[in-house]
């Protein structure tokens, strides 16, 4: 049931189509968005900027996207309005901005870039009319990256390779263009069994523990620890990152493990900076965990299913996010095609409080306008972007009535 207070809303048909391979999706948290914006001068002579990323070859069943399309928000209202495909590149599936400069990285989700690579661009961002201009392309140090984030000093691109089940550190070079890796590691060892071991019953979300598969890479914010989840390995990494080499150190806990085939994807971090919570692809659940910031462990406190009582069948979770200030989660299922959301007591612990339909087939992002005040789907296998407005007393959902054509959309991310 929705307890989103909009219109009555369409059924939608769910996907019976092929299960995930290793789309990408962004899970930043709040925080984190404030300081992607780039932001220097006065951000109200400034316009606001959307770029959505998509999948130009099959990756997960088909696609239908051209490379990197530049949207302006109405702050207001939240309406995305095309303005242009701004770069007509191959799967630009994840993209992140420059926490200080006007710079828009991109992952290619690509495994022949010289050689068995996928690829990482640079692209300089006029702040005027939104347009992208390449800088340059360097490896990812592995095939298949899903995943893309900037430290917070803007110096390093810590990037997620799917299909290679590595991770890598590249260096931002004077003026944006990126250097070639500095560091890059490879995971080893077992994976997690096939069959998820929290997985709602009846379930058949069994990709992605054939091998290690890194999804995501994000540093804390005290930005002294880089996090990592490998899904086929059911691991999440910590590192010490060397703030002036960039390179990274297991931690003294150098990971922690979650249940068997459950596949952790993406996290997000509070506020606080002590409190983590991750989501898991194949189990459609969310651990929270404490994070020490003087050590970088995890200790595991609560799971609690992205699915309302009683689901069974097959669903895919993908997506997690805070609010800014804290009070509320949220979280995105595949096939059942929801937004699940939450409150979070004051121990940190999660209390569902309702889902909000996506109103289109297979949300594998989503996003919170740096305003905090709407919410963007990108339903993937339909085509389209929703828009949702955000309660900020209650955390509740309703649908704008806007829906944006885009082919096999797989991100979006805000920039003024």
């Amino acid at each position: 049931m929705s307890l989103s207070s909009g219109p009555e809303k369409p059924a939608i048909s769910l996907s019976r189509r092929g299960f995930l391979l290793g789309a990408s999706a962004l899970t930043i948290e709040r925080s984190t968005i404030s300081s992607a914006l780039g932001l220097k001068g006065n951000r109200n002579r400034q316009r606001m900027f959307a770029y959505v990323g998509t999948d130009t070859s099959a990756i997960d069943g088909r696609a239908n996207g051209q490379g990197i399309y530049l949207f302006e928000m109405n702050p207001s209202t939240g309406r995305l309005t095309l303005i242009k495909l701004a770069a007509e590149t191959e799967n630009p599936s994840w993209l992140s901005a420059h926490p200080l400069e006007p710079y828009l990285y991109a992952v290619h989700q690509i495994a022949d870039f010289e050689g068995r690579s996928g690829s990482v661009s640079a692209y300089a961002i006029d702040r005027s009319n939104g347009d992208l201009r390449l800088l340059n392309t360097v490896s990812s140090q592995g095939a298949g990256p899903a995943h893309l984030s900037i430290d917070a000093s803007g110096k390093y691109v810590f990037v997620a390779n799917y299909f290679g089940g590595s991770i890598a550190v590249l260096p931002i070079l004077p003026g944006g263009i990126l250097g070639s890796a500095i560091y890059m590691h490879q995971d080893q060892g077992s994976v997690g069994s096939k069959k998820s071991t929290d997985a709602p019953p009846g379930s058949y979300a069994f990709s992605g523990h054939d091998a290690p598969h890194a999804h995501m890479i994000h540093s804390d914010p005290s930005n002294r620890f880089v996090l990592q989840t490998d899904l086929g390995q059911d691991r999440i990494y910590s590192y010490r990152l060397d703030d002036h080499t960039g390179k990274l150190a297991p931690a003294p806990t150098p990971f922690v493990s979650l249940p068997p085939g459950d596949g952790p994807r993406h996290f997000a971090f509070h506020p606080n900076g002590q409190w983590l919570y991750s989501i898991q692809e194949e189990a459609s659940t969310v651990v929270f965990f404490h994070f020490d910031p003087a050590t970088g462990s995890l200790v595991s406190q609560q799971t609690i299913s992205t699915l309302p009582p009683g689901f069974a069948g097959t669903s895919f979770g993908s997506e997690i996010m805070l609010s800014g200030d804290g009070r509320f989660l949220y979280a995105a299922n595949r096939l059942h095609n929801t937004i699940a959301i939450f409150s979070i007591d004051t121990n940190g612990k999660l209390i569902a409080i309702g889902e909000t339909s996506t109103l289109g087939d297979y949300p594998s992002q989503f996003n919170i306008d740096p305003s905090g005040t709407f919410l963007y789907a990108c339903n993937q296998r339909s085509d389209q972007i929703t828009s949702f407005r955000i309660d900020k007393e209650t955390g509740l959902l309703t649908f704008t009535g806007q829906y944006v054509p885009v082919g096999s959309p797989t991100c979006i991310i805000f920039t003024i």
